[in-house]
């Protein structure tokens, strides 16, 4: 059902007015992960290009955004104002708004967004629309968990291929899928025609398997080895290190314990203030009710879990 209290559907002519916190034009934002490389987003529903390059940041945040979009039209809703999506999302209101405003206009003043139409835009920018094929090299332990996650086919990733060079694993059978020998991994590459690769292998071989998926002609590549891999310029590599997603934690932990005992009733403070926030409005409340029977963490950040390599670090054919 829509918002409560939100009548009708958005206008074919989306007011795009300035808001007083929101600076519609400033599209100079410093990309926050570091080596991160901007991309030029085509609008399929308008049929044209979006002449901006989007900071990493903000492509980053556009992603929670369709999942919580995707939750809320799981639910019913059809209407979600600008502070509800942000709430939702974790973030503040003018910067959802200054994100939204890289896909063109968008909402209503009054009225809010079309999850429908925003939850397609924003598939359209972030290349979801068609779906992607995924192949994944090294069937281990976090290969088998990583394969059997049935999230990734909700959001339009089909994993296609599974691959190992063990012996006792080559044939297996894992998340419905025949384990095949990385030696046939060209051959496989050009039959199955993999959009995207995850690496799940040894530090010690991941080079050697970027070069052999790079030579296949996949050119985006997700790796969960800590190794920087060099790649050719036309090649993306997104970084997985969970050690150093470990130590930030770790780090945070020991942040938040020394303020806690430096001053006590200032965090108190700070904590009641964000609780009430993210349930103060009917998607909020809806959301932490969703959230009820699941564990919550204390906290949000902006650190991502992937970290992208230099893009064509070291050119190697």
């Amino acid at each position: 059902m829509p918002v409560p209290g939100v009548g009708g559907g958005p206008s074919e002519n989306p007011d795009t007015t300035p808001r007083p916190d929101e600076e519609p034009n400033d599209v100079t934002e410093q990309h926050e992960t570091p080596g991160g490389v901007s991309g030029r987003a085509l609008n399929s529903v308008s049929g044209k290009s979006i002449n901006k390059d989007i900071p990493q940041a903000t492509v980053t945040r556009l992603a929670t955004y369709l999942r919580v979009l995707a939750v809320l039209a799981d639910e019913g809703v059809l209407i979600v104002s600008s502070e509800e999506l942000a709430v939702a999302a974790g973030v503040g209101s003018a910067k959802l708004r200054k994100d939204l405003s890289f896909l063109g206009p968008n909402g209503v003043r009054g009225v809010g967004y079309d999850v429908a139409k925003l939850r397609n835009r924003i598939e359209d920018v972030l290349g979801l629309a068609d779906g992607h094929r995924v192949i994944l090299v090294g069937a281990g332990n976090l290969g088998r968990a990583l394969a059997g996650y049935g999230g990734f086919s909700r959001r339009g990733f089909t994993m296609v291929g599974i691959f190992d060079n063990d012996p006792a694993v080559i044939g297996a059978s894992v998340a419905g899928l025949r384990v095949l020998d990385t030696a046939r991994l060209r051959p496989a590459v050009a039959e199955l025609a993999p959009t995207i690769a995850v690496v799940t292998v040894p530090d010690a071989a991941a080079q050697a398997v970027c070069d052999e998926l790079v030579a296949a002609g996949v050119q985006c590549i997700l790796s969960f080895s800590p190794v920087n891999l060099a790649v050719p310029a036309t090649v993306e590599v997104r970084r997985v290190d969970l050690a150093v997603e470990l130590q930030m934690l770790s780090f945070e932990r020991a942040r938040s314990a020394e303020l806690e005992a430096t001053e006590p009733a200032a965090t108190e403070r700070v904590a009641a203030g964000e609780t009430v926030h993210a349930v103060s409005t009917p998607i909020g409340r809806r959301m932490a009710g969703r959230a009820a029977h699941q564990p919550t963490p204390r906290k949000t950040t902006s650190h991502s879990a992937t970290e992208p390599t230099s893009k064509g670090s070291v050119v190697a054919p």
